[in-house]
């Protein structure tokens, strides 16, 4: 069935937390300069790590919007995941109190609370199993996110969180707008918070050898589709949106980034961490959200890519788009936002939706950046380490993540 035959949703409130900026304006200042925010970890002691490189989000400061006594009962992924979301809301202009079971939270971690894991195992080991935190459990659960933003917002529409790795972010945004369109809700708070540059996570992404060992050359390690790339560059950060139904938006006024016109969803079933051949998962997701929005492949303007700069999956990615978009592909804009902020992983898909909308809004296309040694096989226009001005009306955002979870969403500029 069509997207569109349904309720129609639009986005009318954005929020982030990014390697390159806490806050959507400094954020976005950021993306279309071709900004990194990549460099060497701070967090922790890497000595003896193949990788020591991450975009870290070293302006983030939870004080700013969440009480001490709470925080200490947070792990930082659920406080990353509130302060997008509070200024996704106070972007929007949304009374939430006054239908507050009609506004919903969806929203997603691809790890959740690794760090509260990795600092609570310490405290088990060295002191006991009676001084570990009663608050270990709900700091470290990957719904806990979605739950702290309900509490905080009065929200008491739907609300659970949903956890597909990397694919996470707009998954969840998927939900979210199918629920609206449906009618079970009339605005809903999605995207995803990811926390993982910590000990733990970044061992676990060296052992894999999934990572860029660039350490010489932080800002310079995320390369999406060049020849020179070696692996992904972890990040942290939290994406937040607020969608709504078409006609509550209108209703009230509210200013509208773009609408939601197609998702989809496709699984692999071929390898826990690397992509089917030739993309062919990617490919289906990208094709089923494009036939559910009922345009053309070729009314698609600009796609923000997975564009994770690994050796693999850059390659699966572009030759997905070639398979969906035929001819037109070589002409349609690709790039990788990766390139600036590293991979915000859950909350990736949330952040580049972000950036789609921006996109649309400001008629602009952000940068793929380190783009020094094109891949051959990754011959599409990436827009190479400057910005440009373009029209641009419809956008497709993918979002890839381990287990072979695919996801893609495709949102139009709204023109009334």
């Amino acid at each position: 069935m069509a997207f569109m035959s349904h309720r129609r949703v639009v986005i009318t409130g954005v929020g982030v937390v990014t390697p390159v900026g806490t806050g959507v304006p400094k954020f976005w200042e950021a993306i279309v300069a071709g900004k990194s925010g990549i460099g060497l970890v701070t967090a922790f002691d890497t000595t003896g790590y193949p990788t020591q490189i991450a975009g870290e989000a070293l302006d983030f400061d939870p004080t700013a919007t969440i009480p001490p006594k709470e925080i200490r009962r947070m792990d930082r992924f659920a406080q990353m995941a509130i302060t997008a979301s509070l200024e996704a809301v106070a972007d929007s202009g949304i009374d939430i109190g006054s239908a507050a079971d009609r506004v919903g939270v969806i929203y997603g971690a691809g790890i959740g609370g690794i760090r509260t894991i990795e600092e609570q195992a310490g405290v088990l080991k060295d002191r006991g199993s009676d001084r570990v935190s009663p608050f270990m459990i709900p700091m470290l659960i990957a719904d806990m996110g979605a739950g702290l933003i309900s509490m905080r917002l009065g929200a008491k529409g739907p609300n659970y969180a949903v956890v597909s790795a990397c694919a996470t972010g707009i998954h969840a945004l998927s939900d979210a707008a199918h629920t609206i369109a449906r009618g079970d809700a009339d605005a809903i708070i999605t995207g995803g918070a990811e926390a993982a540059v910590t000990g733990l996570g970044m061992s676990g992404f060296c052992s894999m050898r999934a990572m860029s060992t660039r350490n010489d050359d932080p800002q310079g390690a995320s390369r999406p589709f060049d020849l020179g790339r070696d692996g992904f560059v972890m990040g942290e950060g939290a994406g937040a949106l607020l969608l709504e139904s078409l006609d509550q938006a209108e209703r009230r006024g509210a200013d509208i980034y773009g609408e939601v016109i197609g998702t989809a969803a496709s699984g692999d079933a071929h390898h826990m961490s690397a992509p089917a051949p030739g993309g062919e998962g990617a490919a289906r997701s990208m094709k089923a959200a494009v036939e559910r929005a009922e345009i053309n492949p070729e009314d698609v303007d600009y796609i923000n890519t997975h564009g994770t700069s690994t050796p693999l999956g850059d390659v699966a990615e572009v030759q997905a788009i070639k398979t969906v978009f035929g001819d037109s592909a070589k002409s349609l804009a690709t790039n990788s936002t990766k390139s600036m902020t590293g991979h915000l992983l859950g909350a990736a898909g949330a952040v580049e939706s972000i950036v789609c909308l921006l996109a649309i809004r400001d008629g602009v296309l952000p940068p793929t950046i380190n783009q020094d040694d094109p891949d051959t096989e990754c011959d599409l226009d990436t827009v190479p380490n400057v910005a440009r001005q373009a029209t641009i009306k419809t956008a497709l955002n993918n979002g890839f993540g381990f287990g072979g979870h695919n996801a893609t969403v495709i949102f139009r500029r709204f023109d009334g």
